[in-house]
């Protein structure tokens, strides 16, 4: 999601053509099972927002603080935990997650191991290319890039519907489109559970969506972003946990590309919407 929640918010897991994750599989093998049965039509929850914006000074600062944190590493790594909700055919939700281990350097290189769950994928970005691997297919995707993390992201989704529920966090400046169009936002107080040390918890909404996020009060890293979407039937939820966080450590050579990716098999770097074409049909 764009514009303000761009601060750690969008959460939507999209991972297309060759970053998916196994939800897509599991929901498009439950629609099959469950095409038989009359689905009601739902309607998206109630939603009460204040006239004028409600914004707490303490809950901004908080943000603003982790913004800093993070646009400051030159280098980081970390894990990423999604899941995000999604109906069967009860109607009541079925949670879906994948996992994501993350290594960044600024301003032009991103690594992305996703291995589970579902068929594995890899993510390589060194500055001038992309590269989306299924190791189990043995299939490549590659396109060229442009020379920044933010805009390559930006290309990998309008190609590729390629889109990672962290992706805010390691923008150039995360907090950068925070303020314009924010209805609330507030403390609702500290977690000694969440990421295994003492968070801050805050509240921020805006027209479209309502963000809960736990930040590390000693180191101000995020440890839990948990957001609903206004429109979205069902107020299912959708989770990244964060942990393992590693800023500026030392990278590798060579740890943005692959050699067994760039060996194998080459196939289109496009959304997984677009219509593949069709086999020809046998002699006669």
């Amino acid at each position: 999601m764009k514009g303000q929640f761009n601060s750690f918010l969008a959460v939507v897991v999209i991972l297309g053509l060759l970053g998916s994750i196994s939800a897509r599989a599991q929901q498009a093998q439950q629609a099959q099972q469950g095409d038989a049965i009359e689905r009601p039509l739902q309607q998206p929850p109630i939603v009460m927002l204040p006239d004028e914006p409600i914004l707490e000074p303490k809950a901004l600062a908080i943000l603003k603080a982790a913004s800093n944190r993070l646009a400051a590493a030159r280098t980081m790594t970390f894990t990423a935990i999604a899941t995000y909700e999604s109906p069967a055919r009860t109607l009541q939700p079925l949670a879906y997650t994948t996992l994501s281990e993350v290594t960044l350097q600024r301003p032009d290189k991103l690594r992305v191991i996703t291995p589970g769950d579902g068929p594995p994928s890899e993510f390589y970005y060194d500055g001038k290319q992309i590269m989306a691997y299924s190791p189990n297919e043995n299939l490549v995707a590659v396109a060229d890039a442009p020379p920044t993390i933010d805009a390559m992201l930006t290309v990998a989704y309008d190609k590729a519907a390629i889109y990672f529920p962290f992706d805010d966090v390691i923008a150039t400046d995360p907090s950068k489109d925070l303020g314009p169009g924010l209805r609330l936002a507030f403390v609702i107080g500290q977690s000694r559970v969440v990421g295994g040390t003492l968070t801050d918890m805050i509240a921020i909404a805006d027209d479209k969506a309502q963000a809960e996020i736990w930040i590390g009060v000693e180191d101000k890293l995020p440890r839990m972003i948990r957001v609903t979407y206004f429109n979205e039937p069902g107020n299912f939820r959708h989770v990244v946990e964060f942990s393992d966080w590693h800023l500026d450590p030392v990278i590798p050579a060579g740890s943005f590309s692959s050699d067994r990716a760039a060996k194998a098999t080459r196939i289109k770097f496009a959304s997984p919407d677009e219509k593949l074409p069709q086999p020809l049909p046998p002699p006669q």
